[in-house]
């Protein structure tokens, strides 16, 4: 744990002094044979880039490229070996400096092989640019991704907040300002993604849907976030090796490269944008029931991508799998997700998208998909239904821990666990393995109670014990958050089968102060604790086969 704190404070160190340097870095779009890197300079400045396939031997160069101040320029290195690392520096030459600089070495890895085994890492609902976003939070989080070492990283969107920042002037707000809040990720993305290339899945707050595209375009907060987003992260556009939207707008934009998908190792990723077709039938802001749609031709699209991929694993990602509302298996069973009316099961998928072969969580179940990823929820909940997986991915920067899971944890009919931090998924030839990685700041562990970088969850398919991952006894209770505890503490249980629960909450002298019996499979339930004495307690579980005791702390 001393090692990743020092790591730890190294990165934010970096970042601090990355301040002053004169360049970010955020590569994209990475091929079997390609990469793309952006590269920002706040100086006029001659660069390259020095790269080889042995660390500290650079026999590779791009050509030499002369800067415009906060300008970021896109440099594409072709004719790569396939299923390889590389190691690179940024060589750059200031205004009346004679000789060269060169950067740190970083490193990325092309298309991996089958049968190869690799990292990559999600977070989601960043939201730096309001309350609920702390940058010192965020840091953190950056950091244990760029530990996990993977090949690239998600997010799920909720980045950039064009829509939310400004919400008292949403209509007028500036081109400025939407340039400004894609701008102001970049020293952040940059400390990570100089070595990890970066994928945007968009949010709902990235206000790029068909509502506001048709406000007065080309001068509306859909285009110019379009344009800033595409103008400072390099996402994939379809070629031949990425598939996606091959629609060309208008207003300088081309190609949206707002979905797409990619085949790496054994693993086919998809990923959608749940909003800028999202309003079927009249434009609205938050479209529901069956006047949301992923629209025809994403559909198409992401049934033709699944049906021809050869793909062992399959992963899909959106920012919310019905762009707006909360929860994941509640509403995988509606309308243009799950094709029924209501609840009751009121089949109507039919009627509703005349032509289409069947909802979209059949299509998944049909043709394999191992895992769908979400955010939007600012939770971690994982659910099944029909054998299909869906996973809500946390907040990335709440120094609270605890926002989404208040707010929305009760959306969800399965395991929620609150906290910060990301998710890490390693896929090899016979296992993918999730895990949730909880991040704390340094301040928030010195009690002994958390630890950054605790694996708070943990989800295997297959076969893993090549990964080392052993078969876990059941247990009755897996945590107990917040504690210490003031007004509640919620008991998250772990690997529920049919069991009836009971539990006791016991005073240090062997008081039993609170009785519950029968409360049966809840995952999840909260004690109240406001009307017990500071002090130590200790809750006895108990169901059909163990006891399992657990020490709470109460201050008030």
């Amino acid at each position: 744990m001393r090692r990743i704190y020092i790591l730890l404070f190294l990165f934010i160190g970096l970042h601090q002094f990355a301040h002053s340097q004169t360049y970010s870095i955020i590569l994209g779009r990475p091929t079997d044979t390609s990469i793309t890197a952006s590269i920002m300079f706040d100086d006029v400045v001659q660069y390259k880039l020095l790269y080889g396939v042995n660390s500290g031997t650079y026999n590779l160069s791009s050509n030499t490229y002369t800067s415009s101040i906060n300008t970021p320029e896109e440099i594409d290195l072709h004719n790569l070996l396939p299923n390889t690392k590389y190691y690179y520096k940024l060589s750059y030459k200031l205004p009346n400096a004679i000789n060269f600089t060169n950067s740190p070495e970083y490193t990325f890895h092309t298309q991996r092989a089958p049968g190869s085994t690799f990292t990559f890492t999600i977070e989601a609902d960043e939201h730096l640019y309001d309350k609920k976003g702390v940058k010192s939070m965020y840091e953190v989080t950056l950091a244990n991704q760029l530990a996990d070492n993977p090949d690239f990283m998600l997010s799920l969107g909720d980045i950039f907040g064009d829509d939310h920042s400004y919400l008292d002037h949403t209509y007028s707000i500036t081109a400025a300002e939407i340039d400004s809040l894609h701008k102001d990720y970049r020293p952040f993305l940059g400390q990570l993604c100089h070595s990890v290339p970066f994928y945007i899945c968009l949010g709902n707050h990235e206000g790029e849907n068909n509502y506001y595209y048709n406000m007065t375009p080309p001068n509306n907060l859909c285009i110019w976030g379009t344009q800033s987003r595409k103008y400072y992260y390099p996402n994939p556009s379809p070629n031949a090796f990425y598939s996606g939207n091959t629609t060309n707008e208008p207003y300088g934009i081309g190609t949206p490269e707002n979905y797409f998908a990619w085949t790496w190792g054994d693993a086919l990723f998809i990923v959608l944008d749940v909003y800028r077709d999202g309003c079927k039938d009249s434009l609205v802001e938050k479209p529901q029931g069956w006047n949301w749609t992923l629209g025809q031709t994403q559909y198409n699209w992401l049934k033709t991508t699944l049906e021809n991929s050869t793909a062992k694993y399959k992963f899909a990602f959106a920012h919310h799998l019905r762009g707006q509302g909360r929860g994941a298996v509640a509403l995988a069973k509606l309308f243009e997700w799950g094709g029924n009316q209501n609840t009751n099961g009121n089949y109507t998928f039919p009627q509703n998208r005349p032509g289409w072969a069947k909802p979209i969580h059949q299509l998944f179940l049909d043709n394999h998909l191992t895992t769908f990823f979400q955010g939007h929820d600012h939770v971690f909940a994982h659910e099944t239904l029909d054998s299909l997986t869906y996973i809500a991915v946390p907040m990335a920067a709440d120094s609270t821990y605890e926002i989404g899971w208040l707010a929305n944890a009760d959306a969800y009919l399965s395991d929620t666990l609150p906290g910060t931090g990301h998710i890490k998924v390693t896929v090899s030839p016979t296992c993918v393995k999730i895990d949730f990685v909880r991040a704390y700041l340094p301040a928030d562990t010195l009690n002994g109670q958390h630890h950054n970088r605790e694996i708070a969850f943990t989800k295997t398919f297959g076969n893993c014990s090549e990964l080392g991952i052993k078969e876990e006894k059941n247990s009755a209770a897996s945590t107990l958050f917040p504690n210490p505890a003031n007004a509640y503490t919620n008991v998250m249980m772990k690997n529920v089968n049919t069991q009836q629960h009971s539990y006791q909450l016991i005073d240090a002298s062997g008081r039993v102060v609170i009785a519950k019996t029968n409360i049966g499979q809840f995952r999840n339930f909260i004690i109240d604790t406001r009307t017990l004495e500071n002090g130590v307690y200790f809750l006895q579980l108990n169901d059909e086969s163990e006891t399992e005791t657990k020490k709470l702390i109460i201050q008030h």
